[in-house]
């Protein structure tokens, strides 16, 4: 049995789920700083851990139309936002651990690291695709967008994923295990839209060719 809708009741629980259950890895940061539970390099902790989380927050906000479709649960949609909020969020903590404890604003350091550090290079970008993503993700913009726009401009959350994969792969050096997994993943979302686009494409053009014969 499909459950396509839920009712704002159930709905409202899930989200708050949702919610609780992207919190704790900030949680887990906060208790580990105030308990000197971070280890050796805390501030290798806390940037490691803010990366991945933020890449697999981007994957779960890319699972959610596959899912929607394979299963006809269209009120996933509307964790969409708050789950890609949490992406940003977790990124924004990633790039301020760099920028404030690593680097303590040497902008000259920084710019240097962008040029000669691969994965900087990649990683900086693809934050900074992340935030008009995260400043129209809401109704007001959204209206103010258009529909159509707002959806193209958060296709960009395609290229986010894609460098934010790489960004980790040429940031491990010795286990790929993890970047090679998200990798992978990435590759099943994004082909499952090719053959989405695909098939709808060829719909309409077999439509169209019987409409006009």
């Amino acid at each position: 049995m499909r459950i396509k809708q839920l009712d704002d009741k159930t709905l409202g629980w899930v989200k708050a789920a949702l919610f609780l259950l992207a919190l704790i890895p900030f949680i887990r940061l906060i208790i580990g700083g105030l308990t000197d539970g971070l280890g050796a390099n805390p501030i290798e902790k806390i940037t490691r851990s803010t990366g991945y989380w933020t890449l697999v927050l981007i994957m779960v906000t890319l699972t959610i139309t596959p899912l929607r479709k394979l299963t006809g649960w269209n009120w996933l949609t509307r964790t969409r936002r708050m789950l890609g909020l949490f992406a940003f969020f977790y990124a924004s903590l990633h790039f301020l651990t760099y920028l404030v404890l690593d680097q303590f604003f040497d902008w000259d350091s920084i710019l240097k690291d962008i040029i000669k550090r691969p994965y900087i290079t990649v990683g900086f970008p693809s934050f900074l695709l992340l935030i008009p993503l995260a400043i129209t993700s809401n109704n007001a913009l959204i209206k103010k967008l258009g529909g159509k726009r707002w959806r193209w401009l958060h296709r960009l959350v395609y290229v986010i994923g894609v460098g934010g994969v790489v960004h980790y792969w040429w940031l491990v050096k010795k286990d790929l295990t993890n970047p090679l997994i998200f990798a992978l993943i990435l590759a099943v979302l994004l082909g499952f839209r090719v053959v989405y686009w695909w098939r709808e494409a060829a719909r309409h053009l077999a439509s169209s060719v019987n409409q006009h014969p």
